[in-house]
């Protein structure tokens, strides 16, 4: 009787190596489909930073730092964003007004980060500065 040949190779001195180079193929082709589909960003809020610290001054009294549970605080009073823009607006019509130093928690939610940040700008905030940023170099 003939021996039935089959379909699998079992050549003992075959390359055990498998040919990646569809593979990796298929990988670029849905990375560019990925890249393409995703939707461009529909809002910015635009923030002028000083670039050298030294002109600006700062006071304690424009403090404001937002928690992790969303609670934005002036100066440890806990504040809404109508009093958080009240109390901008006065800050920024002082003659001499003092730079707004925002301290988010590093686990903050973005979101109201930047409603706070948009508040600021729109109550004429113009010199806000980010004291403590070496504090979010272990997230990234």
């Amino acid at each position: 009787m003939r021996r039935r040949r089959s379909i699998f190779r079992t050549d003992p001195n075959a390359s055990p190596m498998i040919n990646t180079t569809p593979l990796i193929d298929v990988m670029l082709v849905m990375l560019v489909m990925f890249i393409i589909t995703i939707p461009p960003p529909t809002h910015s809020v635009d923030v002028t930073l000083p670039t050298d610290g030294r002109g600006i001054p700062v006071a304690d009294e424009n403090r404001i730092t937002i928690d992790t549970t969303d609670v934005i605080r002036w100066n440890d009073e806990a504040v809404d964003l109508a009093e958080l823009g009240a109390l901008v607006k006065q800050a920024a019509e002082r003659p001499d007004p003092a730079a707004i130093l925002l301290e988010p928690d590093a686990r903050a939610r973005y979101l109201r980060v930047d409603e706070a940040i948009g508040a600021i700008r729109r109550n004429g905030g113009s010199k806000l500065a980010f004291p403590g940023i070496q504090n979010y170099a272990g997230l990234i």
